[in-house]
């Protein structure tokens, strides 16, 4: 068997975020079983900061900088940052010599992205949201492929793209094995909040609220389950003590996402690329809510496929009134066959092996084959 040195090398780049170190995770997962050596090339944040085989694989810092929104100063501090990050990139593919380079976007996936164009190195980027964000806007003129997790993402190149999915956990993908029930009549009802990497204070000002209007009979079958930010989470469990929930379980991090959602019935979330993806994989009828401050609206847009295939509810956060939901809410816990059918229809547009379809395009754009775009 050939040592780590010997085998073929892949660069992998992505931000801090969940959105690109979840799907980056999960593809040096399958590149890693198909005999692939790995190196992530991050900035300092992420640097040895990552868990999993993220956490096992060579890491590499470089400078990076944000530019969008920021100061005068601070937008010259970062491009002489990024510019060195760049020249940091040019010496890490010179020296290791990789078959290619996959960028997950983010700016601290810039550098090693634009170098791979310089080096004319095979560069792949995968798009987690339905609208491109500005980096891989930049960089899919240089890529050999640009994979999608949503079939019409805005601001893609239909000449390069190419659907693949978003890459998910295979905890949460083996969920898609599973069907779906609704609770009976009278039996606990699972209710999942989620707000994302950030949390959502919104969740906590208003879903207590939206609880205590619900009849006492329906509180009573309430087993809520809610992330929150760390600083909020005694606060939140003061509200919930007002209240008539069967179970309530409140903190700022679950570490058993797929053991939730394999129980949960309903889940309210924000619509961030890794989130609905899990979602789409474990098929939870959900109700989201997308972050109106997401650059260029993208998480209304990543909830589309959900309006579209009838497999869930989208509440514009300008409309998440308590009193809205608790509507939403009692219809929901008392129609258990449209909660089957939200299931059903999201099982119809999940993609959960987007870890091998990735891994796919990947060796294909190394071997020169074609990718049927």
């Amino acid at each position: 068997m050939m040592s780590d040195k010997k085998q073929p090398l892949i660069i992998l780049t992505a931000g801090g975020t969940g959105g690109h170190v979840y799907p980056a995770e999960a593809l040096a997962q399958e590149l890693s079983r198909r005999g692939f050596r790995l190196m992530l090339v991050t900035d300092k944040r992420g640097l040895n900061n990552y868990r999993g085989k993220l956490g096992e694989i060579e890491n590499r810092a470089v400078l990076s900088g944000a530019v969008m929104g920021k100061s005068k100063w601070f937008k010259i501090k970062s491009l002489f940052k990024l510019a060195l990050g760049v020249l940091q990139s040019i010496y890490i593919i010179i020296r290791y010599k990789p078959l290619c380079v996959v960028g997950f976007g983010g700016y601290a996936a810039f550098p090693c992205t634009l170098a791979a164009a310089i080096c004319r190195k095979k560069l792949i980027i995968h798009e987690q949201n339905a609208v491109m964000s500005r980096t891989n806007r930049i960089m899919q003129k240089y890529a050999s492929a640009v994979a999608l997790s949503s079939k019409n993402t805005l601001y893609a190149r239909e000449d390069k793209s190419i659907l693949t999915g978003m890459p998910v956990r295979a905890s949460i993908s083996d969920l898609a094995n599973l069907t779906y029930t609704p609770p009976g009549e009278d039996k606990l009802f699972k209710l999942l909040i989620f707000g994302g990497s950030q949390g959502a204070k919104i969740f906590g000002d208003v879903i207590p609220e939206v609880i205590r209007i619900l009849p006492e009979n329906l509180q009573a079958r309430l087993d809520v389950v809610q992330q929150c930010r760390k600083e909020e989470v005694e606060e939140l469990q003061k509200k919930y003590t007002e209240l008539k929930c069967a179970n309530v379980t409140i903190d700022s991090f679950f570490d058993n996402m797929a053991e939730l959602y394999a129980c949960g019935h309903l889940i309210i979330s924000r619509a961030g690329a890794s989130s609905i993806s899990e979602i789409a994989a474990a098929a939870i009828p959900c109700v989201l809510v997308p972050l109106p401050t997401a650059a260029d609206n993208h998480q209304s847009a990543n909830a589309r496929d959900f309006i579209f295939n009838q497999a869930g509810l989208v509440i514009e956060q300008k409309d998440f009134s308590a009193q809205r939901l608790a509507d939403v809410l009692q219809k929901l816990i008392n129609a258990p066959k449209i909660l089957a059918d939200f299931s059903a229809n999201t099982k119809k547009f999940a993609i959960i092996d987007a870890d091998k379809r990735l891994a796919d395009v990947t060796q294909k754009v190394i071997k020169g084959e074609a990718l049927n775009v």
